[in-house]
């Protein structure tokens, strides 16, 4: 009488090895998802930044101003920071015999911002899920009230 052994094969093995992949995942979730609620307070520096949204109708100046301050949000959720400012400049644009000349329906506008972030060895300061780094084009400005998109941003301050 033979006796059936059972053995491993290939596909059993990645199976086992899948689970425990699995197993690690979740635990490793769990437990820095318990340690973030039970530790102090994370560590964090004020960031203020300012965006230039160009050629922008005259009308959004007077408009964002009765909405500043106005706190920045990202996917539908408020965030530790806001939009603190606003200031216009002309904009330039050519007329049709290649002169710079003022636009009187449009304006430059300069958000200033500000937020809290986790304050880090690399700093890699963002807003939501956008980076903010100086010379950014395809930033988006979002607040309660505001939004601008394919913003620049033109200047960033780490700290008070």
């Amino acid at each position: 009488m033979e006796r059936s052994k059972k053995k491993f094969n290939v596909i059993d093995v990645i199976a086992v090895l899948l689970l425990l992949a699995v197993a690690v995942f979740v635990g490793s979730k769990l437990i820095s998802r318990g340690s973030g609620s039970t530790g102090g307070e994370a560590k964090t520096v004020r960031v203020t930044y300012v965006v230039k949204a160009e050629g922008v109708d005259n009308a959004l100046y007077e408009n964002s101003l009765e909405h500043i301050p106005s706190r920045l949000m990202a996917s539908g959720k408020l965030l530790d920071g806001q939009i603190d400012s606003v200031e216009q400049e002309p904009y330039y644009a050519l007329d049709e015999n290649g002169n710079w000349v003022e636009d009187p329906y449009h304006k430059n506008l300069y958000f200033t911002a500000s937020i809290n972030v986790p304050d880090a060895a690399v700093q890699t300061t963002k807003v939501g899920d956008q980076e903010v780094r100086v010379g950014k084009t395809d930033y988006v400005l979002k607040s309660e009230y505001i939004e601008f998109s394919e913003v620049t941003i033109v200047d960033v301050t780490w700290g008070e």
